[in-house]
């Protein structure tokens, strides 16, 4: 690599760096990467493509292309990731934040608006709430929603606690460390829960940047991967108020298991099973008798 190193150089040296060591987006990747490294966005990177980077930018950029090559998720290396509108903060404390999480959270605000109709303020909970990304998002769109979020790892609450203040609303999103629905201290309108379900056998079968960097405690749900699943549906009886609604995401092939589950302790709610724009189940709801 040359001493002099402009924007479109840069860009071209990571890219084939990456592409070398097998990452699916190479290109997307090192212009995100050399932003980041610059404290610029993307686009001002072709405004400007002979702007030669800074040595200590150039030293970081590189760094950053070294980590990218070993398959750490760009989100871990830039500590961020956009999710339904909100820029969240992300490390390896976490699961990264999926595009088809967003619709988990398109859901439950619709179920929010029609409750609302006859419960100005909702209480909600996040359950294994992660990042926090699908409390925050609730709490941010719902202002006058009082949204609980449990996990059982302290280490994920805390940054779920950094994205909360992050976007102001640290007073309504009330975080709780323990197994599901055991650390509410009350009963709710709405429970919404994106649980790890990834079967123990298929873990092997995940992508490095998965399988090496996310947390195991976000991804495996037990021998079907719906252990998690199974549980909290188990609990949820007593948690749910009368008319109260519950949004899971599953796997893509785990829709009539699920449904299964969910008519076994809800035998007098309506039960509805959402794809998503892949066509696979996504999303689980269910509606409980007023």
């Amino acid at each position: 690599m040359a001493d002099a190193l402009p924007v479109r150089e840069a860009v071209r040296w990571a890219a084939s760096v990456l592409a070398g060591a097998g990452v699916p987006s190479p290109r997307l990747d090192s212009e995100v990467l050399l932003a980041h490294a610059l404290g610029w966005n993307r686009a001002r990177l072709y405004a400007f493509p002979e702007f030669e980077l800074p040595a200590e930018q150039r030293q970081a950029f590189v760094a950053f292309v070294e980590r990218r090559a070993q398959h750490e998720p760009v989100p871990y290396i830039v500590g961020h990731r956009e999710f339904y509108g909100l820029d969240l903060l992300v490390d390896r404390r976490v699961l990264i934040p999926r595009p088809e999480t967003e619709l988990l959270v398109q859901h439950a605000l619709e179920s929010a608006s029609q409750l609302q109709r006859s419960t100005h303020a909702l209480t909600l909970v996040d359950v294994g709430t992660g990042s926090g990304c699908v409390a925050v998002n609730l709490a941010v769109n719902l202002p006058e929603a009082k949204v609980y979020a449990t996990d059982v790892s302290v280490d994920a609450l805390g940054v779920a606690a950094l994205n909360a203040v992050r976007h102001n609303v640290e007073s309504r999103v009330h975080l709780r460390v323990g197994n599901l629905l055991e650390p509410l201290p009350e009963r709710v309108h709405m429970i919404v829960a994106n649980l790890p379900y990834i079967s123990t056998g298929y873990l092997a079968k995940l992508d490095r940047d998965v399988l090496d960097y996310e947390p195991r405690l976000a991804l495996e749900g037990g021998e079907d991967g719906l252990r998690l699943v199974r549980a909290l549906l188990e609990q949820a009886g007593t948690w749910l108020l009368p008319g109260g609604v519950i949004w899971l995401e599953i796997g893509g092939y785990q829709g009539p298991q699920a449904m299964q589950l969910a008519q076994r302790w809800f035998r007098q709610a309506r039960i509805e099973l959402r794809q998503d724009y892949a066509h696979l189940d996504r999303n689980l709801g269910i509606h409980s008798a007023a």
